[in-house]
């Protein structure tokens, strides 16, 4: 059994685990450390608090996940003042080996890795998800992630996209009128603007536009908060909205990605999972004209595994280095 460290860069927070690698598989993952990247001045800085906390050298080996394109020879993350050079990593880290994948390409890592038990059914058929075949990978949070996952057979290939960032498609009168109110505060208005966590809170705004009234929840934590408790009807309005836009986007990406399953992931998933299934998610998921009867055939799972960055962190190093060994 081998050891690496397994990351995860958010704009707020840099998680670190251990995890133990076998055979090609992730066979177990250490209580998480989360520290804050304000904090800290950069990636190694942050290593070696993860490192001082654990008092031990760190395995030599490493699955990173950061939350921006990787691309280029600087990254940049959103949110987060780190700068990350990945021709540096290997020397800053002291590592023999590492992978550096976006942070939602990670998450597609995670769902060809793990079993079915970290999949709850939401709706479609109740079958596992396809093998051979494409799934699509959507998940609301501080953005919109979207990936797509090949499998066939043993074999899995992710592919990171930019699909949240496809154009907002209203689809009934008020849809219309809160893309109209969005589009006074952004030049265009991508379907993230909607699905995501900031997104809760522009549909709130525009719904208390169309109605006239004041907004009195001024913060996305006591939105989102008052939403999931039913305390404010205008804050469970524009969740009932936020669950149809997520339906009717997670359906786009799957005819637009030929894909015959579909991965609800995001740190916004577990926490609407209890929603989702009274809400229209399914109804606008399905809702596709002519291809309806497709939609209605493909099973759509939601993620329950709790930190699918870090594991898929991790895959990501078994699928770059399949036969690493502890050196």
């Amino acid at each position: 059994m081998t050891e690496i460290v397994a990351v995860d860069i958010g704009g707020t927070h840099a998680r670190f685990a251990l995890a133990q690698i076998e055979a090609g598989r992730v066979v177990s993952l250490a209580h998480e450390t989360v520290l804050k990247a304000a904090e800290h001045a950069s990636l190694q800085t942050a290593w070696e608090s993860f490192a001082a906390s654990l008092e031990r050298p760190l395995p030599r080996a490493a699955g990173i996940a950061v939350a921006c394109p990787v691309s280029g020879e600087v990254l940049q993350l959103t949110n987060n003042p780190w700068v990350i050079r990945p021709a540096m990593i290997q020397e800053k880290l002291n590592v023999d080996a590492y992978a550096l994948i976006n942070d939602f390409g990670a998450v597609g890592h995670a769902v060809a890795h793990l079993g079915p038990e970290y999949f709850h059914h939401l709706c479609g058929p109740e079958t596992p998800l396809p093998n051979p075949g494409a799934i699509s990978i959507v998940g609301p949070g501080t953005g919109l992630g979207v990936a797509m996952l090949v499998r066939d057979g043993p074999s899995a290939q992710v592919i990171e996209t930019e699909g949240g960032h496809i154009d907002f498609a209203p689809l009934d009168a008020l849809e219309d009128g809160i893309l109209t109110r969005l589009r006074r505060q952004f030049r265009r208005v991508s379907v993230e603007r909607v699905v995501s966590g900031p997104g809760l809170y522009n549909i709130y705004a525009a719904l208390a536009d169309i109605e006239g009234r004041p907004i009195t929840l001024l913060d996305d934590k006591s939105l989102w908060g008052a939403a999931m408790a039913g305390e404010d009807s205008l804050a469970v309005a524009a969740l009932d909205r936020f669950c149809l836009s997520l339906g009717a986007v997670a359906g786009d990406i799957a005819l637009a990605q030929g894909a015959n399953g579909v991965v609800i992931a995001g740190g916004l998933g577990l926490r609407i999972a209890h929603h989702l299934p009274m809400s229209g998610f399914e109804r606008r998921f399905r809702a596709k004209g002519r291809f309806e009867p497709r939609m209605a055939a493909m099973p759509v799972k939601l993620i329950t595994h709790d930190q699918p960055g870090l594991f898929g962190a991790a895959a990501a190093f078994i699928s770059k280095f399949p036969n690493w060994r502890d050196r």
